[in-house]
C-alpha cells in the first residue's frame, strides 16, 4: 500500500498520464473508420461485422462492416473498417455489489 502511494506521488509530480501508469484503456477514434485501443487484455470476439475487446475495466464492442485488426501488440490494437457503433461494458464489481 505504501509503495502504491509513492508511485502515485511520483506520477503526479512528473504529470504522467493516467493510462500510462495504470491499466485504464485509452480509446482514440479517428473518423468513422479507425479506432485505436491502448491497454487492452485480449480479443473476445472477432468477425468482420463485430469485434469485442476486453480491457481491465470492461469490454469494448465495435460494430460495423469490413472490420479488421490492423495493428496488434501486447499493449494496443487498431481496428479499421466502417464503424457504425461503439459501446462499453463496465465490469466494475463495486457497482454490482451496491
Amino acid at each position: 500500500m505504501k509503495k502504491k502511494r509513492i508511485v502515485s506521488r511520483i506520477d503526479k509530480i512528473l504529470d504522467m498520464p493516467q493510462e500510462v501508469v495504470s491499466d485504464i484503456p485509452k480509446v482514440t477514434i479517428v473518423g468513422f473508420e479507425e479506432i485505436w485501443i491502448e491497454n487492452y487484455k485480449n480479443i473476445l470476439e472477432y468477425e468482420d461485422i463485430f469485434i469485442k475487446i476486453n480491457t481491465y475495466i470492461g469490454a469494448i464492442n465495435i460494430s460495423g462492416f469490413n472490420l479488421k485488426l490492423i495493428h496488434l501488440t501486447e499493449d494496443d490494437v487498431m481496428v479499421k473498417g466502417k464503424i457504425d457503433t461503439i459501446d462499453f461494458e463496465s465490469n466494475n464489481i463495486e457497482e454490482e455489489e451496491n
